[in-house]
């Protein structure tokens, strides 16, 4: 998109500003001298903040989201409101009603009284009606229209807010503020820049400067909606896509068949602990101790060791005492052995 040019702008007389003694300090930087009382705007920094201005309102319409143009006064009604018409983007050129964006369901409301009220004319009015009800509702359809015709198709908040005059539009830009809207605004050496996020430095009282500054900004927007187009145009042949990937899914979805967790589950196979829980035959430490070979008998008593755990019930093996007993016996013939032998 071609931006407008040094020429075009001084063409338009965008350098005309206000005079010194009603400047605002805070545009100093966006002044380029005074000649005469009055002050010149900077137009290379007009020419940078516009750039900036055009390339939001492109992303934004692209996105999806409207622009909203806002010129109450004289010089601006009639250039903003063909160029937001050209454009297709909303416009408010009489009075801002208080709470346009902060209370939105309630200019909705009034929206919908409209949209009613037209639909009643349009069938024809009640046999009911009298004539001054009726002239009462013509009225009120009349009232609503003037002033919300230009965003009786707005269906929530825009995407940014564009102001030809931020002290008479002040309204409009606090309300934008609040909700965080971007506002882009021309403004004059006599206005505070730093009350919008996108302030361009220019002429906002002749008739041509606001038609070149809002033409541009209508252009980009028109930029915006063609890409809006292109990308609801695209996905058409993207969700082709999804289709095939869905079909072919379960596909892949099988391979959970792969994984037999069943089978790697035979660890209980490994687990087999109770066989190695044969600990006790190890257990039979016992045998070693099988010094008393005539005690056998006891070894008919190995049924338990199917039932393990009386292996160790084998102490009474351990129990042989009577062995030990042995002893006494030997002593006793010794001694008769000695006494004989003393006789």
């Amino acid at each position: 998109m071609q931006i407008p040019s040094i020429q075009d702008l001084l063409e338009a007389g965008v350098h005309f500003g206000h005079q010194e003694k009603r400047w605002n300090p805070r545009m100093k930087n966006y002044i380029f001298m005074a000649r005469n009382g009055i002050h010149i705007i900077d137009l290379k920094k007009t020419q940078k903040n516009l750039e900036d201005a055009i390339n939001l309102v492109s992303k934004i319409v692209a996105g999806g989201k409207d622009v909203l143009f806002v010129a109450t006064k004289k010089q601006g009604r009639e250039s903003v409101r063909e160029h937001a018409e050209r454009s297709g983007m909303f416009y408010m050129t009489e009075r801002w009603l208080g709470g346009t964006l902060t209370n939105y369901n309630t200019i909705y409301k009034s929206i919908l009284r409209l949209q009613e009220l037209e639909n009643m004319e349009k069938k024809g009015w009640p046999q009911g009606f009298k004539k001054r009800e009726i002239l009462q509702k013509t009225r009120e359809m009349e009232r609503i229209n003037k002033y919300l015709m230009g965003i009786r198709h707005m269906k929530g908040i825009p995407g940014a807010v564009i102001v030809v005059d931020i002290k008479k539009e002040s309204i409009a830009v606090k309300e934008a503020k609040k909700l965080n809207i971007p506002c882009i605004a021309l403004v004059d050496t006599n206005c505070d820049p730093t009350e919008v996020d996108y302030p361009i430095p220019a002429n906002d009282d002749a008739i041509k400067s606001i038609d070149l500054i809002v033409g541009a900004l209508a252009d980009a927007a028109l930029l915006g909606a063609e890409g809006r187009k292109r990308r609801d145009v695209e996905p058409p042949a993207q969700q082709d896509r999804p289709k095939t990937e869905k079909r072919t899914a379960p596909v892949k979805a099988k391979t959970p068949v792969k994984t037999e967790a069943p089978a790697k589950a035979e660890a209980p196979a490994k687990a087999e602990a109770p066989a190695k829980a044969e600990a006790p035959a190890k257990a039979e430490a016992p045998a070693k101790a099988e010094a008393p070979a005539k005690a056998e008998a006891p070894a008919k008593a190995e049924a338990p060791a199917k039932a393990e755990a009386p292996a160790k019930a084998e102490a009474p093996v351990k129990a042989e005492a009577p062995a030990k007993a042995e002893a006494p016996v030997e002593e006793k013939t010794e001694v008769k052995a000695a006494k004989s032998e003393e006789a």
